[in-house]
């Protein structure tokens, strides 16, 4: 799916985040920095060591990437040339304010990515797997923080890397109810 949020294009696809062209990735990464499993391991293996050891410094200057914050690097042996590292919350049922602190992920990366001129980039679904956020709610979140953005700040395209069919069909799903809403 694709379509135009202001003068920004806006694609759901499904493929694989560490495949993308884009200027940067965004990383669904853990407060260590220090690389994981599922999207956040497949950046790492695919960009090399030097993501690694950026993240590393990262660490050293600043203890980590606080849940909801984003952090950059480069994008080491990745197609991208940088790789946005934000950390979404961890699913505790709801009641842990995870709603604002995956809003904020989104925002924060957002943010860098604008604040570092960059005019392309590619979320994965941030939290939905090793960290149970339920998809149908994330990809909600993640449609309409995105969209309230764009309507204020200009890229050339966001897109959203979706890895399975199911994940890509929760996030057109989600895309729909905002326009049935009035709130695309």
């Amino acid at each position: 799916m694709e379509t135009m949020v202001g003068n920004t294009r806006l694609s759901l696809i499904r493929g694989d985040i560490t495949q993308q062209e884009t200027e940067a990735i965004v990383n669904a990464a853990n407060s260590s920095l220090l690389g994981g499993g599922g999207v956040d391991g497949a950046i790492h293996r695919a960009g090399g060591p030097q993501i690694l050891e950026e993240c590393t410094a990262i660490r050293a200057r600043q203890g980590g990437c606080p849940t909801g914050e984003a952090v950059i690097t480069t994008g080491g042996n990745l197609r991208a040339q940088h790789v946005i590292h934000t950390v979404g919350p961890i699913w505790a049922g709801g009641d842990k304010d995870e709603d604002r602190l995956l809003r904020n992920a989104y925002h924060s990366s957002l943010a860098l990515a604008k604040d570092r001129g960059i005019r392309s980039l590619s979320f994965p679904s941030v939290s939905t797997g090793a960290y149970r956020f339920p998809i149908s709610r994330a990809a909600r979140i993640a449609l309409s923080t995105v969209r309230e953005f764009l309507r204020e700040h200009e890229f050339e395209e966001v897109r959203f890397v979706l890895f399975s069919e199911s994940d890509l069909g929760s996030y057109e799903k989600a895309w729909d109810q905002l326009a049935a809403a009035g709130e695309k």
